[in-house]
């Protein structure tokens, strides 16, 4: 048996989708800029339709919606036939997703949509099928053929569908101004979450764990206050201001030195200049910081008050890095 040239037939499907796509892009036309300002003056919903392949691309195209700052929602239109209607009101947009255009499930309620909702939206590959006939807001993405080699298997049409939805998704996040707080928002869990919305304030250490001691403190006492709160650092102060920082690294340079420890002020073997950052940064920004100085702490400042210490350790605990 010959053997078969998978890569051959990866790059042929990936080669007709991406030509589709750049054919859909000029087809574009005032529909859909029609479409994104009635979703952007919208005070309801934008409801998403589509059944079996057209329907798991519904189903993405509506989170990223949501996710976005477009509030949307899937109704799969056999649901909404029985019962699920009553999720839809007059303020509500309902786009459907049907490649033909006469998808029965859709069509059987169509008469049911125009009297909940505010207006309907077809996405079809033909603007004189069924279902585009009743919207209201008819898209129309051709495409030659579906990659798949039979002309069967919905691949082309579904990848022209995604990418639409995408499309949109972005064209109505940057007309909102949609910002990266405003995403953080909608992504509260997982590590993309916290990266956008964890504060330095949520890992410090602050109070009686912060690391600090005099100016005037003897080396030795110092290293004691180190090894305590174990944060390889030690704050010093001259009453209630950082003068300075003490570290793992400032030790060593003090064995290498073979300074005294029972009889060395602190200060006179600190590092004067350190790095700091405010307690509303987010973490993220502290790694940065971080790894652009090649460096283990931070220093919290808030109007020129320490309040905590971050570490590279903290970060890493909470998953940021």
């Amino acid at each position: 048996m010959k053997k078969y040239n998978f890569i051959s037939s990866a790059r042929r499907t990936l080669k007709i989708e991406s030509e589709s796509i750049s054919s859909i892009s000029k087809q574009l036309d005032e529909s859909f800029t029609s479409l994104c300002d009635k979703v952007i003056k919208s005070k309801g919903k934008f409801v998403i339709m589509g059944v079996g392949k057209s329907g798991h691309i519904a189903q993405k195209i509506s989170a990223t919606l949501s996710s976005t700052g477009t509030p949307s929602i899937f109704i799969h239109p056999t649901e909404a036939a029985h019962g699920d209607m009553g999720l839809i009101n007059k303020k509500d947009i309902v786009m459907l997703i049907s490649n033909s255009g006469e998808t029965d499930e859709i069509i059987d309620i169509l008469n049911s949509l125009k009297r909940h909702s505010k207006e309907i939206v077809s996405l079809t590959s033909n603007n004189k099928s069924s279902i585009a006939k009743f919207a209201d807001i008819k898209i129309e993405l051709k495409s030659k053929k579906e990659a798949c080699p039979l002309n069967l298997a919905p691949t082309t049409s579904t990848t022209n569908a995604l990418a639409f939805g995408d499309a949109l998704a972005i064209a109505l996040l940057e007309a909102k101004g949609f910002t990266k707080n405003d995403f953080a928002s909608s992504h509260p869990a997982g590590k993309l979450g916290k990266i956008l919305i964890t504060q330095v304030q949520d890992l410090m250490h602050k109070g009686n764990s912060i690391p600090k001691v005099s100016q005037n403190t003897v080396l030795d006492k110092a290293l004691l206050e180190i090894t305590k709160k174990n944060l390889g650092i030690t704050l010093v102060l001259d009453k209630l201001k950082v003068v300075g920082i003490f570290t793992d690294g400032d030790l060593r340079r003090c064995i290498n030195n073979k300074i005294d420890i029972q009889k060395t002020k602190i200060k006179d073997v600190m590092t004067k200049s350190y790095k700091t950052i405010s307690s509303k940064s987010l973490a993220v920004d502290a790694a940065k910081i971080m790894e652009k100085n090649k460096i283990f702490t931070l220093v919290v400042l808030d109007k020129r008050k320490y309040v905590g210490v971050i570490s590279m350790h903290d970060l890493v605990e909470a998953r940021i890095l």
